[in-house]
C-alpha cells in the first residue's frame, strides 16, 4: 500500500507551513501519511538523532519502494543522506527548497545543519523512481542559486515558483496547492 512520510526542516514541526493542510488532503482519501517531530534544536538536532527516528519507522517496515517522503527545507539532504546511507529505495521523493553544503544562514541553522550535509549527493537517484524539487527565486534564507544547484543535481523535474520565498507560512504558504499534482 501506498503510504506518505511529510518531513518538517530545522527548528520545525510536523504543524507548521503546509504540513497539516497535506496530512488532511492526503490522508482525506484513505492512505497512510506520518508526519513525525524530529529532536530541535542546537545539541538534539543532528543527524544522527534524526536517523534514529526514521530508522525506527524503517524497521516497522514503513518505509519501502511504496513510499513517498515530502521534505522541506534540511530535510531533503537529510533524507537524501539516510536512503543513501542505509540503502533503501523508495517510489518518491518531493523536496521543497532544498539545499547541500551551504553555510551562512546563522550561527544556530548553521549548527544544526552541518551534520546533514554529504559529499555524494547524486547517489540518491538510485534510491528514487522519481524526485521533484521545488525552490523559489527569492528565498530569504538558501540562496537561488545553491537550491538549483541541488535540484539540477539531483531532480528529475524542477519547479521554479517565482516570488515564494522559503515557500512556508512566512512567505503565505499555510497550503501546497502546486505539490498536488505530482503526489
Amino acid at each position: 500500500m501506498d503510504n506518505y512520510f511529510i518531513i518538517h526542516g530545522s527548528f520545525g514541526s510536523p504543524f507548521g507551513n503546509w504540513f497539516g493542510w497535506l496530512y488532511d488532503f492526503i490522508s482525506s482519501d484513505g492512505k497512510q501519511v506520518y508526519v513525525p517531530q524530529f529532536p530541535i534544536g542546537v545539541g538534539f538536532q543532528n543527524y544522527e538523532n534524526w536517523s534514529k527516528l526514521l530508522k525506527y519507522y524503517l524497521e516497522q517496515g514503513l518505509i519501502n519502494e511504496n513510499t513517498t517522503i515530502i521534505a522541506h527545507s534540511i530535510a531533503p539532504v537529510f533524507v537524501s543522506k539516510f536512503l543513501t546511507e542505509n540503502r533503501v529505495k523508495v517510489n518518491k521523493l518531493i523536496f521543497v527548497c532544498g539545499f547541500n553544503n551551504y553555510l551562512g544562514i546563522d550561527e544556530e541553522y548553521d549548527t544544526v545543519n552541518k551534520t546533514m550535509y554529504f559529499d555524494n549527493l547524486k547517489d540518491v537517484k538510485q534510491y528514487a523512481n522519481e524526485i521533484i524539487c521545488f525552490y523559489s527565486d527569492n528565498d530569504p534564507y538558501v540562496k537561488y542559486e545553491v537550491e538549483k544547484e541541488f535540484a539540477d543535481t539531483i531532480a528529475t523535474e524542477q519547479i521554479c515558483i517565482p516570488k515564494a520565498g522559503h515557500i512556508n507560512s512566512e512567505s503565505g504558504f499555510d497550503t501546497f496547492e502546486d505539490i498536488v499534482s505530482y503526489l
